[in-house]
């Protein structure tokens, strides 16, 4: 069964369904599957996002005018 057949069969059973505690495990179950972006990032790539927070938090920050001359 491809994809498509397999979310089409899913649709018809949740549609299909009036079990309201059968659908909120399935809601609940969606949900904790949900991808975080942050997950997918590397250990590198969070601790720069953590430390340009933390610069940010501590006042720390350049204007995006300022941004631009420097990089062009």
């Amino acid at each position: 069964m491809d994809i498509q057949a397999t979310k089409l069969a899913l649709l018809k059973i949740i549609l299909e369904n009036d079990n309201s505690e059968f659908l909120q495990k399935l809601s609940d179950f969606i949900k904790r599957e949900k991808s975080d972006f942050w997950d997918d990032l590397t250990e590198a790539d969070q601790q720069e996002i953590k430390k340009g927070i933390k610069e940010l938090n501590e006042g720390k920050k350049v204007s995006f005018d300022s941004f631009l001359k420097k990089i062009s």
